[in-house]
């Protein structure tokens, strides 16, 4: 355990502000192949669904071509699964010469030719999760300069058999080592979620020097059960995670499930809702060629991309746990907005809740607008004492977005001088 401590120490002091690149200032938004395509690596049979770079060209012909791209989904991520099963004769990584021929450069320049971004997968370990060549410590700049020689926009590096003690010397050197590229590469570290998360295993000030975003909790699965659980645990540590969160450093509860087959409609819109408020990737994991229009309006709804991207990038937090199973979560936005989100726990009927902007501690001195992020409806003229009602579905959210028009005992000068509020319709830009 010193000897750990003291790997962690050195690393903090020799890369510390190492990752100022400049990069996902706003928490990233894309595709991601693990949760909808695994490991299917079996295109005799599977051709249109199995891990290829027709797969990848085939998401980004979507993304720049659906809309998707415009709205802030621009990384095509690859993870487990692309490599050939042997680094060649130079110890370099390849891709799987039948199922990538083109190579991984052409595959980042198609990305690039469509305004998007390409993302990588590798393991800080002798294999990757799923038995291909992991990166040990002694390929950490080799690897690195291999993907900013292919033009890679995005690094994953999971951590499937390493130690703790290669972990804490690994994920920073890969960090500098990346950096030292030249190549402006967003770096994803999944260090924390093979030390539980939290402190003291877990130095969340060294993350946010070395890694853009981070896995914190085990991979999410195609099931409500599994997006509950990452609720749960992100909720009951929010005191630790909310405030190591921010631009350019982020909390990835992992990826959205939203149009595959374990959400029901309300059971997608609360975890959309959800991932807004905890500002978090927001990284699809489903057929974009296939996916249905409910599920498109709910990741497509403009409203919900602007609060997930406010430039303060503040993570909202839990905030009430009412005895009728209704929680509260609250976002904390720019220009004295804020992102409220009412999230029912029940199964059995739809629930009305009443409250007042005042039960959430929102000051006395204002009058409020409120906006249905997904109705688009909007209540003028709200006091913090006013009560209203949300009719919220078993499973589901109401998801407000809620800004000051008025300060009350203000003068007329200083009123005229707020910002215009901007309604905002989930379908329109």
């Amino acid at each position: 355990m010193k000897l750990i401590a003291s790997v962690l120490l050195a690393a903090l002091v020799t890369t510390s502000l190492a990752l100022e690149n400049g990069l996902m200032r706003t928490p990233p938004m894309g595709w991601l192949a693990w949760e909808r395509f695994r490991c299917n690596i079996d295109c005799k049979t599977d051709p249109q669904n199995c891990i290829s770079e027709k797969l990848f060209m085939d998401m980004a012909d979507r993304l720049a071509a659906d809309s998707w791209r415009e709205l802030g989904y621009v990384y095509v991520n690859i993870d487990d699964c692309w490599m050939a099963k042997e680094r060649d004769s130079t110890g370099q990584l390849i891709p799987d010469p039948e199922r990538f021929p083109s190579g991984i450069k052409a595959l980042a320049d198609y990305m690039h030719a469509r305004g998007l971004k390409l993302g990588i997968y590798g393991d800080l370990g002798t294999h990757t999760c799923e038995g291909y060549p992991g990166t040990t410590l002694d390929r950490i700049e080799q690897d690195a300069s291999t993907f900013a020689q292919w033009g890679v926009d995005m690094l994953k590096l999971d951590g499937c058999y390493s130690s703790a003690y290669q972990q804490a010397k690994g994920y920073p050197r890969m960090s500098s080592a990346l950096n030292a590229t030249g190549r402006p590469i967003a770096y994803s570290c999944s260090w924390p979620a093979y030390r539980g998360g939290l402190p003291p295993k877990v130095n969340y000030t060294l993350l946010a020097n070395i890694c853009n975003l981070w896995r914190n909790y085990g991979d999410i699965e195609d099931s409500w059960e599994s997006v509950l659980s990452i609720v749960d645990w992100f909720s009951a540590n929010q005191d630790v995670l909310q405030p190591v969160s921010g631009p350019g450093h982020w909390n990835d509860p992992d990826m959205l499930i939203i149009g595959n087959f374990g959400l029901s409609y309300e059971q997608s819109r609360s975890q959309m809702a959800l991932w807004t408020v905890m500002a978090a990737p927001l990284f699809m994991s489903t057929d974009l060629r296939t996916i249905s229009e409910q599920a498109r309006e709910i990741l497509q709804n403009k409203l919900m991309i602007k609060i997930n991207q406010d430039p303060l990038g503040i993570q909202g937090r839990r905030i009430l746990q009412e005895k009728c199973r209704i929680e509260v979560f609250l976002r904390p936005l720019s220009q004295s907005a804020n992102a409220l989100v009412f999230f029912s726990r029940r199964t059995d009927m739809p629930y009305r809740y009443t409250a007042s902007l005042a039960h959430f501690n929102f000051t006395q001195d204002a009058v409020y607008e409120a906006q249905d992020v997904y109705s688009g409806q909007i209540i003028t003229g709200l006091k913090a004492a006013d009560n209203f009602t949300v009719v919220i579905n078993p499973s589901g959210v109401v998801m407000w977005f809620v800004y000051p028009t008025t300060y009350l005992g203000q003068p007329a000068s200083f009123v005229k001088q707020l910002p215009e509020a901007r309604k905002f319709h989930p379908s329109a830009m």
